[in-house]
């Protein structure tokens, strides 16, 4: 059976007929495009569009099938009816769809039609016409005739290919349904060897514990990174506190720790796109960016960091190396270098957490305070928590403390939402002072050499209603 009329406009641009499509030859062009899909959305979309030729279809849905539900992942063409856009986007479970349930338990194709041979209605409970809610379905679109094969993946099944035509364009046959195992089937193969292929790769290439990127990957883009010419940032980070966080809590605790580090390692290369997260090993991590400025690159970390800080009071300590600065390098060179910059911003911190003493003056340190967390709650970004959380992170600093806590009040109760610092392994003589504002906590870490009394918690009080307030 072959489209009426001219040939798609896919044959076309092939200078292939319709009907040479729709045999032999359509089938064996699908299993070569096929063969060359590397991901799952290459056979998705290699699937559909070679399923409109080979089935002379008006259009070919790509659907994935778990616990007894269906969805589309792809479909061609893509249809711009808000009707289609709705069903597109929807979800079908076998329990409504007496089909989709045979399909799925009996591995069974299936054809159903809302038209007769001639365009016309079929009539009511006519059984030949097939399932009623498939038929139903197909007269809310105004589509006379559908086909379902699976995807058969391991011996289950994984999928299915659906297909419509038009009112007017045929009815799907049985060489139709042939057509249409085989292409499942060769579907079915692609996404078996893409899925093997994608698990070697992450055994290869990624960390098991945080899924970041292992040092081999972070290597190989750094190398590609620096022969495009384009300019090349590493950024070497180390946890602060995790020994601290092990012997106290466990390695369980450790563990958790470590897989936070790289939950916000990767929200950094979100915001920086091209960017690759990778663990270094134990608590080493790495950035690896490309075409991004310096400037950018650090901004971006500062800002993150400071939205998304770490449980347990633990930090990261990190160093930043640009080929804008060092010129050409190789790659081992500029991890060494961001290695450096990072183990001198380590003990830069170390010293300011072991010397700080601040002022015995309260009219002084208030003063202090009010700048410092000013500018603290105006950097951070819209939202009660992350301008509370820059509130405690920068007060505490000034304060002389190591660590801090943003709570919320739930009844006679409170639940930590955020806690942050900068520790050290050295054990510090401090206080806490909490702040409250409706049902909001902070927990300020104050050494016991800095100046307390009615004006700094004053000066502390005003900037937590600033920061609640002015969040709303």
């Amino acid at each position: 059976m072959t489209r009426r009329g001219a040939a798609s406009p896919g044959a076309r641009a092939g200078r292939r007929s319709a009907a040479a499509l729709v045999g032999v030859r359509g089938l064996a062009l699908a299993a070569h495009r096929l063969d060359r899909c590397r991901t799952l959305e290459d056979v998705q979309q290699a699937t559909t569009r070679m399923g409109v030729e080979v089935l002379a279809a008006r259009r070919v849905a790509f659907c994935r099938i778990e616990q007894d539900t269906s969805r589309i992942l792809d479909i061609t063409p893509q249809p711009t009816d808000p009707r289609l856009l709705w069903m597109v986007r929807s979800s079908y479970r076998a329990d409504d769809r007496p089909a989709l349930r045979a399909l799925i338990s009996e591995r069974a194709s299936w054809v159903a039609h809302a038209v007769d041979i001639e365009g016309q209605p079929v009539a009511e409970g006519d059984e030949e016409a097939g399932d009623a809610v498939e038929i139903a379905t197909l007269n809310e679109v105004d589509a006379g005739s559908a086909l379902a094969a699976p995807i058969i993946v391991n011996g289950a099944v994984w999928g299915q290919i659906y297909a419509v035509k038009a009112v007017g364009e045929g009815l799907f046959t049985v060489d139709d349904v042939a057509r249409a195992e085989v292409l499942a089937a060769l579907a079915a193969g692609a996404v078996a060897r893409v899925d093997l292929e994608d698990q070697v790769r992450h055994l290869v290439a990624d960390d098991p514990l945080t899924g970041l990127a292992n040092r081999r990957v972070a290597d190989s883009v750094a190398e590609s990174a620096l022969e495009s010419g384009d300019e090349t940032c590493i950024v070497m980070c180390d946890v602060d506190g995790l020994k601290r966080v092990n012997d106290q809590m466990g390695h369980d605790a450790g563990d958790d720790l470590l897989r936070t580090v790289g939950d916000v390692l990767r929200r950094v290369a979100d915001a920086l796109p091209g960017t690759t997260a990778a663990r270094i090993g134990g608590d080493e991590f790495a950035l690896v960016t490309v075409g991004r400025k310096r400037s950018e690159v650090a901004e971006t970390m500062a800002t993150t960091l400071a939205m998304y800080p770490l449980p347990h009071g633990a930090a990261i300590s990190y160093g930043l190396a640009s080929t804008a600065v060092s010129g050409p390098v190789s790659a081992r060179q500029l991890f060494r270098r961001a290695d450096v910059e990072q183990y001198r911003a380590k003990r830069a911190r170390a010293r300011r957490l072991k010397v700080a003493t601040p002022t015995a003056d309260p009219a002084v340190t208030a003063e202090r305070v009010v700048v410092v967390g000013s500018a603290a709650i105006a950097a951070a970004q819209s939202g009660v928590v992350p301008r509370l959380c820059a509130l405690a992170a920068a007060v505490t600093e000034t304060m002389g403390g190591s660590a801090w806590a943003v709570l919320m009040k739930r009844g006679e109760e409170s639940s930590a939402i955020a806690r942050g610092g900068s520790p050290s392994d050295l054990e510090r003589d401090q206080s806490t002072t909490t702040l409250e504002h409706g049902p909001w906590l902070v927990e300020i870490g104050v050494s016991s050499t800095a100046a307390e009394g009615g004006v700094v918690k004053s000066a502390l009080d005003a900037l937590t209603a600033v920061a609640v307030m002015g969040a709303s």
